[in-house]
C-alpha cells in the first residue's frame, strides 16, 4: 500500500526479511558467534532478552547459516512441554518414531543421536524457545539430557532461550546444578538511541529507499516510545509510512510520530 508511494520494492519491517539482508550491529554478530560456538563444540548455552528484542530473528539466522551438512538443527517451541515430549519432537525432527515409554525414548535418542555423529558426521544443536515458561520438572531433565558419558561429553548442543526470567528463575537455588552446567550466557539488549536510527535506515534501504524518509527527530521520538525495542519499532514505522502516504507525506517528522502514536498506541 505505502509501497508504491515511497518506492519501495519490499516492506522494510517485515519480519520476512531474509537473514542475510538482517541488520545486524556488533552485539547481535556476537552472540551470533556464539551460538556457532556452542552448536561447534557441542555446548549448553542460555540466551534471554526482553519480549521483542529479537531473539526468534537471532535464532532464524544462526539455523539458515549453519552447515546443514554438519549440523542438524532441532527446535522446540512448547510452553507445556513434559520430558515425553521433549524426547518424541527430537525423535520425530531427526526421522524417527519414539518409543513410548520416557525412559525408552531418551535412551533411543541418545543411540540415535550416537549414530548420526559417528556414521553421517553430523552433529545435533537443539534449540529450546520459550524457556521462562518451562517447568521445574522439564528444566531438570534437560540436565539429565546433559549427564552422559561420566559428565565427559555432551549428545548434543542445546541452547535454552527465553524473556528475562528464565536467567531470573535460574539464578534460585532450586536450580543451582542447571546453572552450574551453563558453558555460555549471552542477553539480547534493547538498541540505543543510535542504534535505532541505523536500524530504521537500514531497514528503509533494504526495502530500495533511495533517500531519508525519517527526520533525526522523528527517530528521536520513535526511540523514546519503543525504548530501543525492534518490535515495537517495526509496528510504529508501518504506521508512520501508511500515515505519511495516506497524507502524501513524503518526509515523516516527529510531529506525525506524536499524532500516530496518539492516534494507534494510546
Amino acid at each position: 500500500m505505502f509501497e508504491a508511494f515511497y518506492e519501495l520494492t519490499a516492506p522494510p519491517f517485515s519480519r520476512s526479511i531474509p537473514t542475510d539482508a538482517l541488520y545486524m550491529p556488533q552485539e547481535l554478530t556476537e552472540i551470533l558467534n556464539r551460538l556457532n560456538y556452542v552448536a561447534e563444540r557441542q555446548l549448553f548455552a542460555v540466551l534471554t532478552g526482553d519480549c521483542g528484542t529479537g531473539k526468534t530473528t537471532i535464532l532464524r539466522k544462526f539455523s539458515n547459516d549453519l552447515n546443514h551438512n554438519q549440523f542438524k538443527f532441532l527446535y522446540i517451541s512448547d510452553s507445556k512441554l513434559t520430558p515425553r515430549n521433549f524426547y518424541r519432537i527430537l525423535l520425530e525432527q531427526m526421522g524417527f518414531q519414539a518409543k513410548y515409554n520416557r525412559g525408552d525414548a531418551k535412551r533411543q535418542l541418545h543411540t540415535e543421536i550416537e549414530i548420526m555423529k559417528a556414521v553421517h558426521g553430523i552433529q545435533p544443536v537443539c534449540v529450546c524457545d520459550e524457556c521462562h515458561l518451562l517447568s521445574r520438572e522439564m528444566l531438570e531433565e534437560i540436565r539429565f539430557l546433559l549427564n552422559v558419558k561420566l559428565d565427559s561429553v555432551s549428545p548434543m548442543g542445546l541452547i535454552l532461550t527465553g524473556q528475562t526470567e528464565l536467567w531470573q528463575k535460574l539464578q534460585l537455588q532450586a536450580y543451582t546444578a542447571i546453572r552450574q552446567r551453563i558453558d555460555i550466557q549471552s542477553v539480547l539488549n534493547h538498541y540505543d538511541r543510535s542504534q535505532t536510527g541505523t536500524y530504521i535506515r537500514h531497514q528503509m534501504k533494504y526495502a530500495g529507499s533511495t533517500g531519508e524518509v525519517f527526520t533525526e527527530a522523528a527517530m528521536d521520538a520513535i526511540h523514546q516510545y519503543s525504548a530501543g525495542t525492534a518490535r515495537i519499532i517495526d509496528k510504529v514505522c508501518t504506521s508512520l509510512l501508511l500515515y505519511g502516504s495516506q497524507s502524501r507525506k513524503r518526509i515523516i517528522d516527529d510531529h506525525a510520530v506524536k499524532l500516530v502514536l496518539e492516534g494507534e498506541f494510546s
